[in-house]
């Protein structure tokens, strides 16, 4: 298989250039390790695009339609969200190796939170479209990243529930 397809409209950072071999070493750097094999990496790798952010830059925002993932493999992003008085808030600051936006991949909702890039940063992107092929050509690879994504979001939604917990009424 060759390079993927054109990243839809919404990935508006510039790309950088990378093989398959290159985005596969990118990817076994990441938490992803754990889970797929040096195979499994290559055929992944074919279906993710490359791109950077300079520091300061939304990789993408609140509200905002797009249907991707992200792997950071250089830099930091911080995940932002507004409040109901229209201040931002800090949810998280993720580092190298770490996956955020996928929730809008699974449900196909507006992004929930903002990203922005802290450092000059780049990430690997599966847009739904990649995702979808890759599910088709792939599937038992896609069940391995579909498993990957239930348990993040999981373990997302725990420490989500151990902070909130506190501000319940009893």
């Amino acid at each position: 298989m060759s390079d993927p397809v054109a990243a839809t409209p919404f990935v508006s950072l510039p790309r950088f250039a990378t093989s398959i071999g290159q985005r596969a070493d990118l990817i076994y750097r990441t938490e992803w390790d754990r889970v797929l094999s040096w195979g499994d990496t290559l055929r992944f790798a074919e279906y993710v695009d490359a791109f950077e952010a300079k520091a300061g830059v939304e990789i993408f925002s609140q509200e905002q339609l797009g249907h991707y993932l992200c792997l950071l493999v250089e830099g930091r992003v911080e995940i932002a969200k507004h409040d109901s008085s229209g201040g931002r808030k800090t949810l998280a600051t993720i580092g190298p190796g770490k996956t955020f936006g996928e929730m809008s991949l699974i449900d196909g909702e507006p992004r929930s939170a903002s990203a922005i890039a802290l450092d000059d940063s780049k990430v690997l992107v599966l847009t739904e479209e990649n995702f979808r092929r890759l599910v088709e050509h792939h599937p038992r690879l896609g069940t391995v990243v579909l498993g990957r994504l239930g348990m993040l979001m999981s373990q997302r939604l725990r420490r989500t529930s151990e902070l909130l917990v506190d501000f319940l009424d009893q």
